[in-house]
């Protein structure tokens, strides 16, 4: 006779609880939502971020946006298709095909000017619109942060700032209560 084992694997227990994203505090000016942004980035915390109806002077050193790398992209992709497109014409009309019409040089390299010009703009313009895209991490049809309340007058009159609770310096107590200090109209949690 064989022995059974008596014993049942444990199914891990499946939480259906929303996990935390962080805490949001909405104001109606925009002087003190930067004020608040600077006191934030003061206070050490590092992952946060405004969400304004318009740009908002000053406000991106605020939050420490640090810029991006996509002008170098776009600097990059566009001497790529101007020397790639200055290189194709010189192979064609040196080894590919050469023509020698009229007596005319086989390198007549002015002639190649439009054409290196039209393939700069075009790599280049690639590169700003897919770097765009992919820089603000687009399409995105969800976020957290649209479940904040209030959230959707984010693009008509309303300023918002929120802590992630990713950011090191995070406890649940002690931002709500450093977020009341700034005096907005509201706090309110974000979940995933």
């Amino acid at each position: 006779m064989l022995k059974r084992n008596a014993t049942r694997a444990k199914v891990p227990k499946v939480s259906t609880e929303p996990t935390l994203y962080g805490l949001m505090a909405e104001f109606d000016d925009a002087d003190a939502l930067l004020a608040a942004a600077e006191k934030t980035r003061d206070a050490g915390y590092q992952k946060f971020e405004a969400y304004t109806p318009m740009p908002i002077h000053g406000l991106d050193e605020a939050v420490g946006y640090r810029g991006t790398r996509l002008p170098w992209a776009i600097l990059v992709a566009g001497l790529t298709g101007a020397i790639g497109m200055f290189s194709f014409q010189t192979w064609v009309n040196l080894a590919a095909y050469p023509l020698n019409i009229g007596g005319r040089p086989l390198f007549s390299w002015p002639a190649f000017i439009p054409a290196t010009f039209e393939g700069m703009v075009l790599l280049s313009a690639f590169a700003a619109v897919f770097g765009m895209i992919a820089a603000c991490g687009l399409p995105r049809p969800y976020h957290p942060v649209f479940n904040a309340p209030n959230f959707e007058r984010a693009s008509v009159d309303r300023f918002f700032l929120c802590i992630e609770a990713a950011d090191p310096k995070f406890e649940l107590k002690r931002t709500r209560q450093f977020l009341e200090s700034l005096e907005p109209l509201a706090v309110s949690t974000v979940d995933n």
